[in-house]
């Protein structure tokens, strides 16, 4: 029996339901991929047929961002909702990438394309079951509470543009989260929650390779098709994301990730933001 292509394990990983299932799965085939490139012996890349959508557990219920409730971060209980929004964001993010792969495993790519996102979807793994363990800690669980529905809508309007998902994913919805994760780690030391700093830490870390990685192959094919990627940027993201970027940014480490301001500032919403009323 010939050995899987890295596509049909993208693809696999995509038809699990389960969280924990699926991140064992996705650990599984890294280790694989990785093995044959150190042996000297990579893995074809073959071609897929992944689904529009992964398959996903009974639990969460998933609902409009509109109806999910209000987090009170203060609180126990609005940190447990906090981390549950992380974990349903790492799991997406484990299928993010193992699509990347799956979707336009067609397209000649250098091996390193797609060493780069094998790895990013084996920590996306990491960090899913590093919070999971923590909502466990904590009493709860991923599926307890209900998620935001509208996580894939970018990898489905992108289904069909390969640089147009490397700009609306890693170089916007992923960058967002080097913006927002260092308050949320200040929120955890104030509670004194030594589980969910470490791994917030991790993730935080981590994710800056991951929105370097879609700024080197959003270059890389800039280059190869004779783009100014600042433009061709710019004309992507008001085509697929359909808001405005929020400051404030974490501009360094988003320079450090390969972008610089220009490639953003000129898409974010400018007007003060309104005081909440008490």
């Amino acid at each position: 029996m010939s050995p899987q292509t890295l596509t049909q394990m993208a693809t696999e990983v995509l038809l699990t339901a389960d969280g924990r299932e699926k991140t064992a799965l996705s650990h599984k085939h890294a280790a694989t991929w990785f093995k044959a490139r150190e042996d000297g012996q990579p893995l074809a890349i073959g071609t897929s047929k992944p689904p529009l959508r992964p398959a996903r557990p009974e639990k969460p219920a998933l609902l409009n961002p509109r109806d999910v409730p209000k987090r009170k971060p203060g609180t126990p209980a609005g940190r447990i909702a906090m981390l549950h929004a992380v974990a349903h964001i790492e799991l997406n993010a484990v299928d993010l990438h193992w699509d990347l792969i799956a979707r336009f495993g067609d397209i000649p790519m250098p091996l390193g394309y797609f060493d780069d996102w094998v790895k990013a979807a084996d920590e996306e793994s990491k960090h899913f079951n590093l919070v999971s363990d923590c909502l466990e800690a904590a009493g709860s669980h991923y599926g307890a509470l209900p998620a935001h529905a509208g996580m894939w809508a970018a990898a489905e309007d992108t289904a069909d543009d390969f640089m147009g998902r490397l700009a609306v994913v890693p170089m916007v919805l992923e960058a967002r989260g080097l913006d927002v994760t260092p308050s949320m780690i200040k929120l955890f030391k104030q509670a004194k929650e030594i589980q969910a700093i470490k791994a917030l830490e991790i993730i935080y870390a981590e994710e800056v390779g991951h929105v370097a990685y879609g700024s080197k192959w959003f270059h890389f094919l800039c280059g190869r098709h004779n783009h100014d990627p600042k433009d061709l940027f710019h004309e992507l993201v008001r085509k697929y994301f359909h808001s405005t970027l929020k400051p404030p940014f974490n501009e360094e480490k988003r320079a450090e990730a390969g972008i610089p301001p220009d490639f953003y500032w000129p898409l974010a919403d400018q007007t003060p933001q309104k005081k909440r009323q008490t």
